[in-house]
């Protein structure tokens, strides 16, 4: 079997644990509560001067790199990443093979302004339910692990509980199948998760496939500001950027690096915002 074929059935057998502990319907209760999360689409729009809208990933570890970073402190990170120009973050939940967990999420949710997206391996509705009681704006769905009847289902859930969906390909064939089933936010994934092997040309080959209106979003290999302005030119709208992040010393300087921009150019509107909100002011 493959990693991808491990993680999945990991994924299952935790499922079958965590619903003994949270039935469903009362998940779902605690989903349909939450307060409405920022906008995960809108922040991939158009920026000025068209900066690049980086997806900033907090990754603690790898099943081909094993460990990536140490010092995990989520609610640092987080805010450091928003200060420094992330348009959004996105937040390993899966346990087993990427250290990650749903504590992340929810501490990096109540921190920052930006939205955040659940990382994880999305095989059930459940999964959706536990994301919107997080604090997600969105989720990731991975069309390489879900036959096309199921990507249709949970993409059509997410959307009903208010989530925005980016949807992972890592071939042509995946990207018309979901793109034929109403993908609105298009990832493709430079890495192979069957091989983990990277390759930027084959991003831009499906790039240029992915039609006007869906959000084109590059995925991994990236670790220059070379990379995001040659993926610009090929079609991408945002970028989604982990391993080189965390293992810069401080994060966040290295994502002003690579969007070319001064150290805490989006302090005000990433981390600000929360406080501003309790107060009751609108920013």
């Amino acid at each position: 079997m493959s990693i991808l074929t491990d993680i999945v059935a990991s994924v299952r057998a935790d499922l079958e644990m965590t619903r003994r502990r949270m039935p469903e319907s009362v998940l779902r209760e605690h989903a349909c509560n939450a307060p409405a999360p920022p906008d995960f689409a809108a922040a991939l729009g158009p920026a000025p001067a068209g900066r690049p809208r980086v997806i900033a990933e907090l990754k603690r570890a790898s099943p081909s790199k094993g460990l990536i970073r140490r010092d995990f402190g989520v609610v640092s990170l987080a805010r450091e990443l928003a200060e420094n120009g992330a348009a959004a973050l996105s937040v390993l939940t899966e346990v087993r093979y990427f250290r990650g967990g749903p504590e992340f999420l929810r501490a990096a949710a109540a921190n920052v302004a930006i939205p955040v997206l659940r990382k994880d391996f999305i095989v059930e509705p459940y999964q959706l339910f536990e994301a919107r009681a997080w604090g997600a704006s969105a989720v990731l769905l991975i069309a390489a692990i879900l036959p096309p009847p199921e990507y249709r289902r949970l993409h059509e859930q997410a959307r009903e509980l208010g989530l925005d969906v980016l949807t992972e390909v890592h071939t042509l064939r995946e990207l018309r199948t979901v793109l034929d089933a109403g993908a609105e936010i298009v990832g493709i994934n430079s890495r192979d998760l069957r091989t983990f092997e990277v390759d930027l040309a084959r991003t831009e080959e499906l790039l240029a496939e992915v039609p006007n209106g869906v959000v084109r979003v590059a995925e991994s290999g990236i670790h220059d500001p070379e990379d995001l302005t040659r993926l610009q030119r090929a079609g991408a709208d945002a970028f989604l950027i982990g391993e080189t992040l965390m293992r810069a010393p401080r994060p966040g300087r290295e994502l002003a690096r690579l969007l070319r921009l001064p150290a805490g150019a989006g302090r005000v509107a990433g981390v600000l915002r929360p406080l501003a909100s309790s107060l009751g002011v609108l920013l």
